[in-house]
């Protein structure tokens, strides 16, 4: 059978075993100027989005990811075989198995991206196989996460960076990011469109993706709260640089947050972020960092430091992952992986007061694969009747 639930009786769930695990990649081309997007040290022009289903029960669950489509093959070599006959009610004693199985393999990186994916599959196949929403089966602290709206991306001409920031305040959000620190002479007037844009009630973020060094970063960070009054810098230096992004968080404005954790893939990455600390505000990504069960060992880890966890980006997994984050901060509505989302799902959630909502009458995650729109974009794996 498809993903849709069967209702089973919850009582079977201890008897039932996974049958089968099959992976695909899909990628979508970027909507940006000449089609490419840029922030400040990377460059684009696509996005591909690595889906696992696992099969159980007659019911099927779905996790994903965002990578090298090399995410899909590791997925499919190593974590599928082991999952084949494994009974499906802890999602975290499989992964536990999973983290051992790729040790070798390695870990960080495309490893720990496809446990992450797998691990969702198996959360959202369990709330399926008995008929909740997964907010519902996880120990939810909120019923919903506040967004903000994030693109912004560094080769957009100025009117496109104020309609799109602007389109996010105009839909109650009332926080955008925006990327900066390629060209950072070119910030100036990039940041007083957006806040022209927006207003002056909304917050204004600010994203560097680790392009500046220490004291360039401690310049600007002292600029856009002053000029702009920006109040997150995330990853103003690499977020390897653990005593630079102290530095900033130190000597930089007292009311401008330092971000990083996006690439954090291992409860070590997250300690080494938190001792010191080096950030104001912890980030995660569910696809990056094991799944649910990465989120929730980190969600454990935050709240000890006394750190809010905001989530990085993929909305569609995170609007539920993160409701069992007792120090939520917010989520990333990341313009590419909403668009991505969209494309290839039904059942994607729309913001509404500045906050997605699980909708609770949908079983697990409440996704769809809309196979007839995902075929077009297939770089990996195929469709079995």
């Amino acid at each position: 059978m498809d993903s849709t639930a069967t209702g089973n009786d919850p009582a079977g769930l201890d008897e039932c075993r996974v049958d089968a695990v099959d992976v695909h990649a899909f990628e979508v081309p970027t909507d940006g100027p000449d089609g490419r997007e840029q922030d400040g040290t990377l460059e684009w022009d696509s996005t591909t989005m690595v889906l696992v289903r696992v099969h159980a029960g007659g019911t099927c669950g779905l996790g994903y990811t965002y990578g090298d489509v090399s995410v899909a093959a590791f997925a499919e070599s190593l974590l599928a075989p082991l999952l084949k006959d494994q009974p499906v009610a802890s999602p975290p004693a499989l992964w536990h198995r999973m983290e051992r199985q790729i040790r070798n393999a390695g870990r960080p990186g495309v490893g720990a991206m496809a446990v992450s994916a797998v691990d969702v599959a198996l959360w959202d196949l369990k709330a399926r196989l008995l008929d909740l929403p997964l907010v519902h089966v996880l120990p939810a602290f909120h019923d919903r996460v506040p967004v903000y709206g994030s693109g912004g991306f560094t080769n957009y001409p100025l009117d496109r960076l104020a309609e799109q920031l602007g389109a996010w305040t105009d839909q109650g959000i009332p926080r955008v990011k925006l990327k900066t620190s390629r060209e950072p002479e070119r910030d100036p007037q990039r940041l007083t469109a957006v806040r022209k844009a927006v207003g002056d009630a909304p917050e204004i973020f600010t994203d560097a993706n680790g392009a500046l060094s220490r004291k360039e970063a401690l310049y600007w960070a002292r600029r856009f709260h002053e000029e702009w009054d920006v109040r997150w810098f995330e990853e103003p230096v690499s977020s390897a640089d653990l005593e630079g992004l102290r530095t900033l968080r130190e000597q930089g404005p007292g009311r401008l947050e330092i971000a990083a954790g996006e690439y954090a893939y291992t409860t070590q990455d997250f300690t080494n972020l938190v001792e010191g600390p080096a950030v104001d505000c912890l980030q995660a990504d569910v696809t990056r960092c094991g799944g649910i069960t990465g989120v929730l060992e980190t969600a454990g880890l935050a709240a000890a430091h006394h750190l809010d966890l905001s989530a990085h980006c993929a909305p569609a997994l995170s609007a539920h992952a993160f409701c069992a984050v007792r120090r939520l901060r917010h989520l990333e509505y990341f313009h590419d992986h909403v668009r991505v989302e969209r494309l290839l799902f039904d059942g994607t959630l729309s913001p509404d007061g500045g906050a997605l909502r699980p909708d609770p009458s949908r079983p697990g995650l409440g996704l769809d694969v809309k196979w007839p729109d995902a075929e077009r974009y297939r770089v990996y794996g195929s469709r079995k009747a």
